[in-house]
């Protein structure tokens, strides 16, 4: 009878609905994912869903490096590509925050000879609203991909160019305005941007894998970035990432990226002031509203608001959501630019929210 007892209850532990719950996801995540993260003996991608702070879910797929043979970890750095643009306007909330700049500020109080500076804001940079012409469109960009540049190298070599439409007519996602973040983030506060990022947010937030990105630097954890072409996988493309700089130069884990969205949840870095400014939609001259805060889509699954960003870097795909009501994050970095986590982050997001929202919806 004892026996028969002891068995009954390890029954009912071990089914618990919340236990069936988590196989029940983990089986539909692991599903989403291996439809297109199925070959195990190319790079791949490590994917996230944490609920209240926490990985509910958390797996690797594929190879950190062909060359050796190594398995993709959970563990291993990715680079973020435009999801640095997140830390980009933190940063400037900060520096406001001190009050040592405000988002009206215009570009001229701190560049002085910027063409058309006195009606460009921070604001209009932040929001992607600015009219500056985008040099990643620029056909001359081939021509510094590879060169050690400066910020303000950076800034002149895009700043004459004839802009797209009067600044906050509409909103058109420019790599040009987080650049002049990060620049203007280096003036205002006597720091370099790395130095400035590593000591304000990484290192208050306890992100110690995470980093400016290197192609020189020894870094513990790396995974390396890969293209796919008709006969098979190759190298990334090298660059200098003097040249994305602020708008896309970051490196991170999946746990680091964790800690990150948890210290935004907290206040730990912002006041609540500053992160609703974040996080809200805005208006163009028209009065019409667009989907984007500073540095992050706010947008909706199934009518549930979400913010979002992703990256694309060579040699790298990269997709975070974040479900506030329900305090979801689901985070998909990928080591090949032929890999995309874009949707498949969406459609794990939408799934957590099935098997983890207080309110059940339906799959994407």
């Amino acid at each position: 009878m004892k026996n028969i007892c002891v068995v009954f209850l390890l029954w009912i532990f071990t089914s618990s609905p919340f236990t069936i719950q988590a196989q029940s996801l983990e089986k539909a995540v692991d599903g989403l994912i291996l439809k297109d993260f199925n070959d195990k003996s190319g790079p791949g991608g490590v994917f996230m869903i944490a609920h209240h702070g926490k990985p509910v879910y958390q797996k690797a797929f594929g190879k950190a490096n062909l060359e050796l043979g190594h398995n993709l970890s959970v563990d291993n750095v990715f680079q973020l590509g435009s999801m640095t643009k997140q830390f980009t306007a933190v940063a400037i909330l900060l520096l406001e925050q001190q009050g040592k700049l405000s988002t009206v500020d215009t570009i001229s109080k701190y560049i002085g000879d910027y063409p058309n500076g006195n009606k460009i804001t921070i604001h209009h940079l932040l929001t992607h609203t600015s009219g500056i012409k985008d040099f990643t469109k620029m056909r001359s960009l081939q021509d510094i991909a590879q060169k050690e540049m400066t910020p303000k190298m950076m800034v002149d070599f895009f700043k004459d160019e004839p802009v797209d439409f009067v600044p906050g007519e509409k909103f058109d996602y420019n790599n040009s305005g987080y650049v002049l973040l990060g620049y203007l983030i280096e003036l205002v506060s006597g720091e370099k941007y790395e130095d400035y990022i590593k000591k304000h947010i990484f290192d208050k937030v306890g992100m110690s894998h995470s980093y400016y990105a290197s192609d020189r630097n020894v870094i513990k954890g790396r995974a390396y970035g890969y293209h796919k072409k008709e006969f098979g996988y190759v190298n990334k493309t090298v660059i200098s990432f003097s040249v994305p700089f602020s708008s896309g130069s970051l490196m991170s884990t999946l746990s680091d990226m964790l800690k990150w969205q948890n210290s935004l949840n907290n206040n730990l870095l912002l006041d609540t002031a500053a992160t609703r400014k974040a996080f809200s939609r805005y208006k163009l001259n028209n009065g019409s509203e667009f989907s984007y805060g500073y540095g992050w889509h706010i947008r909706d699954i199934n009518k549930v608001p979400t913010r979002e960003h992703g990256g694309s870097i060579f040699g790298f795909k990269t997709m975070g959501v974040y479900i506030p009501s329900e305090d979801i994050y689901v985070i998909g970095l990928s080591n090949c630019d032929c890999h995309s986590p874009t949707k498949l982050t969406g459609d794990m997001a939408a799934l957590a929210l099935k098997f983890l929202g207080s309110r059940k919806k339906d799959i994407r």
